[in-house]
């Protein structure tokens, strides 16, 4: 699956997660399987110091292939359809771990 395939909320998600590098996203919707990004959710960026804290190279590149963590983060998006995600934990530009709250437990 590459940059260019998915929808535009989806690229928007992917970009900011470029931008934010390192860090995470707070209460992110997701509405008829697609991110809602307007209001923008709350964004943390972690700074290490006396590093480099910009960007993730990637985020002015138009089209690549996604990462296996982008295309699993966006299956749970198909498979849940309507759900506050609490927690994105981005790390080099992609996300690492998704905190959901559940109502029943399997």
């Amino acid at each position: 699956m590459r940059k260019t395939q998915v929808s535009l909320p989806r690229r928007q998600l992917v970009e900011l997660m470029q931008r934010i590098n390192y860090g995470a996203i707070e209460n992110l919707e997701v509405r008829n399987g697609e991110p809602v990004l307007d209001p923008i959710p709350v964004v943390l960026r972690d700074i290490a110091l006396g590093r480099a804290n910009g960007p993730h190279p990637a985020v002015h590149r138009r089209d690549f292939e996604l990462k296996s963590e982008v295309v699993e983060l966006f299956a749970l998006f198909d498979r849940e359809q309507d759900v506050r995600i609490s927690l994105v934990v981005v790390q080099a530009g992609l996300p690492l771990r998704v905190r959901v709250r559940v109502t029943e437990i399997a």
